[in-house]
């Protein structure tokens, strides 16, 4: 079922009389549940089109429509991870969960602590629940990051370059992490990386940007084995060919 569709959307900045595109005329589309990354070449708008589809900037032209109006469900409820962890400082772990459980209109107040425990659990940082971010790591703020997202049950998840701050072994966990919580809870991610080889271990499917202003290149298929094991996944024989064939379609469109 299709979740998220682009038709010839276009995002265009006027700043002192200076027109500046972001993206053009993009089309795509997105399926409920689906795992769909986007890559590209610096500065071809991937972040704008997230902002984009979020909300937060509005588009200059074309058609973006999603949930009710995509695929006849309720307007989606959406969820956010950006590349810094944007947890409030002064609040616990624990309370930077509740306080977003809390204004949700779908969560009864008596469940909320039980939630939060529970997703706290997930990424391994329930007995973590009392500390305040600075007293924690990087990578363990954005572990409550993804916690939050999805403890919020959105029914679409935005997530803008989360790992690219984090040192490699705790981009493998992570990212391992993250692929768990996403089998189990089937949301519609969109993911936006300059990694390619995390765009092709974690993808469904991968829409590529040509540079700026960003244009679709290609819309491409994943189809490696189906499983969290990333090491494993490395081992799959389509995944060498597919990064070189996502760096050459990159190298080729900056």
């Amino acid at each position: 079922m299709v979740f998220v569709v682009a038709e010839k959307l276009s995002k265009i900045f006027d700043h002192k009389q200076k027109k500046t595109p972001a993206f053009c005329d993009l089309d795509f589309a997105v399926l409920q549940g689906e795992f769909f990354a986007i890559v590209g070449p610096s500065g071809c708008g991937k972040s704008t089109l997230l902002r984009t589809i979020a909300g937060l900037e509005k588009p200059t032209s074309g058609r973006l429509e999603m949930g009710m109006q995509a695929s006849g469900l309720a307007d989606p409820s959406i969820g956010m991870v950006f590349q810094e962890h944007a947890l409030f400082p002064w609040m616990s772990l624990k309370r930077n969960i509740t306080i977003l459980l809390e204004n949700s209109p779908q969560i009864l107040r008596q469940h909320i602590d039980s939630i939060c425990e529970a997703f706290l659990g997930k990424v391994g940082l329930l007995q973590f629940q009392d500390y305040y971010p600075h007293q924690v790591s990087g990578g363990m703020r954005q572990r409550v990051s993804i916690a939050r997202s999805f403890a919020i049950n959105p029914d679409l998840l935005l997530m803008d370059e989360p790992f690219v701050f984090l040192d490699y072994q705790t981009r493998q966990t992570l990212q391992h992490l993250l692929l768990s919580c996403w089998r189990e809870s089937k949301k519609t991610i969109l993911f936006v990386t300059h990694d390619i080889e995390e765009a092709v271990l974690l993808a469904d499917r991968i829409l590529v940007l040509t540079s700026h202003p960003g244009r679709v290149s290609t819309v491409i298929d994943v189809q490696l084995m189906q499983t969290d094991d990333l090491f494993e996944k490395r081992k799959d024989p389509l995944f060498l060919p597919l990064v070189e064939q996502l760096s050459q379609l990159i190298r080729y469109n900056e």
